[in-house]
């Protein structure tokens, strides 16, 4: 049965006291609405729909780089989920199967929950609604059910004492006939307490149709909402818990867990070791059996088996480390490959290059790949030896088995095999230096009188 997602991520979140929009404050290094597309993609949805409201633009551009192949469609008013779920429903004419509505502020929604869901509605409920039992039920939208049996909804703000005493609350996810909703949401009404379109008013209307709504509940931590910092701080914490426990339980070693910090994608492999106070941008995947030392930060970066990073290396996007590859020390690499066994062991910059196998970098090698307008590569062969303080000037090529003396510039192509020098001559002035310093303090005697 076909399957389509729709995020709500139109409102402002103006608890957050921010100018962001509230689904682009990071978390695990990636804007708050990835994480509801990321459960939503284990359901491998035909449509993925954004629905955007309060900094349409922003959050449009966010969208564009996390998921080309997503639908955004523009809440351009806002009235409530109902009518925010409307907007969606041209990107849906013709669908068939199930509609899932998740919550860009909601991240923790597990991919285990929706599948459940999905499988109410396999046996024959027209409309699966998710709730959660409350330890402190607040200003939550109560669940009037009959077992797993939805009669329906009531927002706090239009609830009874006696429908506020339930405790069996609302988290807004739900997963509807795609065919019936077009029906369902024009029949919603704003006649209530804050002259809102509330989604939730579907599940009585479906029961007034002779529709089974049915519900499924999950763990309170799972409908985790962010609407403060404060609670964005938390969600962060958890995510972190979360994802250490996870990579340990998948069998990678973290030496002091609580000072790793992940990202929301980070992969690590089994019997790979990340030592103290290693940060992980997005978009990073280090392989068994590598090692990633303290006080480093990767991000958009692949590590081989066996590899060393670090200590304090900066891996930046689209640097490859081949198999058994050694980055060191206050080296950093962008847009380059290492090649396998290759070794850059202190104090350099490596960008937009490519290095061969087993080549040799010396301390202090930088790789000029920018003219100020374009960027250029450098090309290193395979057993290539770099000396240390060396400026290659891209364009330009090292051959295999060659050599650069010492603190050379090189601006020229090097032949396999070849030794490149390319410093000035040194000259040496006897005396020179004694005469130079006396000058100088004289000159600085006479400036204090």
């Amino acid at each position: 049965m076909a399957t389509h997602l729709v995020v709500l991520a139109a409102g402002q979140g103006s608890r957050m006291n921010s100018d962001l929009p509230k689904v682009l404050h990071p978390l695990g290094g990636v804007p708050l609405f990835v994480h509801a597309l990321a459960a939503g993609a284990a359901l491998d949805p035909d449509r993925r729909i954004l629905v955007v409201g309060h900094g349409a633009g922003a959050v449009r551009r966010a969208a564009a780089r996390h998921d080309d192949g997503l639908i955004v469609v523009e809440q351009a008013e806002r009235l409530g989920t109902g009518h925010a779920v409307r907007q969606a429903l041209g990107a849906l004419e013709g669908a068939e199967g199930d509609v899932f509505v998740l919550y860009g502020d909601t991240p923790f929604i597990r991919p285990h929950t929706l599948q459940a869901m999905r499988d109410r509605r396999a046996a024959g409920a027209a409309l699966v609604v998710l709730g959660f039992e409350a330890a402190d039920p607040g200003r939550y939208g109560r669940l009037i059910a009959d077992g797993d049996r939805l009669e329906r909804i009531v927002e706090w703000k239009d609830a009874t004492e006696a429908e506020r005493a339930v405790t069996l609350c609302n988290s807004g996810v739900i997963c509807a006939d795609a065919s019936q909703l077009p029906g369902l949401l024009a029949a919603v009404t704003n006649d209530n307490a804050a002259g809102e379109y509330y989604l939730t008013d579907i599940v009585g209307i479906a029961r007034s149709r002779g529709l089974d709504a049915a519900l499924v509940t999950c763990p309170e931590a799972e409908t985790l909402g962010i609407n403060t910092r404060a609670e964005l701080a938390a969600a962060e914490a958890a995510f972190q818990a979360r994802a250490r426990a996870a990579a340990i339980a998948e069998g990678a070693t973290l030496l002091a867990p609580e000072t790793v910090f992940f990202a929301q994608d980070t992969h690590l492999g089994r019997d790979c070791t990340v030592e103290q106070f290693v940060v992980f941008g997005p978009g990073v995947t280090v392989e068994t059996g590598a090692h990633v030392r303290a006080f480093s930060h990767l991000e958009g970066c692949h590590v081989g088996q066996g590899a060393v990073v670090g200590p304090y290396a900066r891996l930046r996007p689209g640097a490859e480390i081949g198999n058994d590859a050694r980055i060191g020390n206050f080296v950093e690499v962008k847009a380059a490959e290492i090649g396998e066994g290759a070794k850059v062991n202190h104090l350099s910059y490596i960008g937009d290059a490519a290095v061969g196998a087993r080549a040799n970098i010396g301390a202090g090698t930088v790789t000029c790949n920018y003219d100020g307008v374009f960027k250029h590569r450098t090309e290193i062969g395979a057993d290539a030896f770099i000396g240390s303080d060396t400026m290659l000037v891209a364009p330009v090529n090292v051959g295999c088995g060659a050599m650069t003396a010492s603190g050379s510039v090189i601006t020229e192509d090097v032949a396999p095999g070849a030794l490149a020098l390319g410093r000035a001559r040194q000259v040496n002035k006897d005396g020179f230096a004694r005469r130079l310093m006396d000058s100088l303090r004289d000159a600085k005697a006479r400036k204090a009188r």
